[in-house]
């Protein structure tokens, strides 16, 4: 009978711990490439929910909303709507989201957009692929290319938001921007332009144009990919 209490007394530590003691270890030692999607979403949430099993929660949170991209990305009131998790926990995911945006970011900013392409695409995709409502983004830049400002106009709904030709203009000459690239998301994952899309396009373009501003490109942002007008020739 002693020896059960001392088993079962404050000290004793959860069944669980050898198992995070090893999953870090793992990580620290490969990387997370070496983990599963399951296993990164259990290290962040260790902090978060230090006496608990998150194996569970993590796989919950994965069956829920599919990815772990997703899972970071989710609203907050989705979070909240999965059986155990709480604000320490939401807390925790969205901390990494917030860090995953302020890195693409970084890496953007006071920086020749064209030359950092691919940097670019990756911001655009972490900030607004996941979104579950349509979102419409301007990135202003000066002469050199350089982006200047990064701000998002109009939201919307799950498949259209205003555009108003003549206020994207307006916030360009207010900023000094000499050249702009639009971005919008489709929530549906398909990244392919609607006519709309392509109509009010072309009215932005003539709109600055007039006043030489020049729209570099319109980029449409999806969970499965991207499309450039530039690239498909409507632009």
């Amino acid at each position: 009978m002693a020896d059960e209490a001392i088993k079962d007394g404050p000290d004793r530590k959860p069944d669980h711990s050898g198992h995070r003691q090893r999953l870090r270890q793992r990580f620290m030692k490969n990387g997370a490439t070496a983990l599963a999607d399951y296993e990164l979403l259990e290290l962040v949430l260790f902090p978060a929910l230090p006496r608990r099993d998150t194996k569970p929660l993590a796989k919950a949170l994965l069956k829920r909303f599919g990815s772990y991209a997703e899972v970071i990305s989710a609203e907050v009131a989705d979070l909240k709507s999965v059986n155990g998790i709480g604000e320490a926990a939401v807390i925790a995911l969205k901390t990494v989201q917030a860090a995953a945006h302020r890195l693409a970011h970084d890496e953007i900013i006071d920086r020749p957009v064209l030359a950092s392409w691919g940097k670019l695409l990756k911001y655009c995709k972490a900030t607004m692929a996941y979104e579950k409502s349509e979102r419409f983004r301007i990135l202003f830049l000066n002469k050199k290319n350089v982006l200047i400002a990064d701000e998002v106009q109009q939201k919307g709904t799950v498949d259209h938001t205003p555009v108003y030709p003549r206020e994207v203009v307006k916030r360009a000459l207010e900023l000094g921007a000499t050249a702009l690239i639009m971005v919008h998301n489709h929530p549906s994952g398909d990244s392919n332009p609607s006519r709309a899309d392509i109509e009010m396009t072309k009215q932005v373009f003539d709109a600055a144009d007039k006043l030489g501003i020049l729209l570099h490109d319109h980029l449409i942002i999806s969970k499965s990919g991207h499309n450039s007008f530039k690239t498909m020739g409507l632009l």
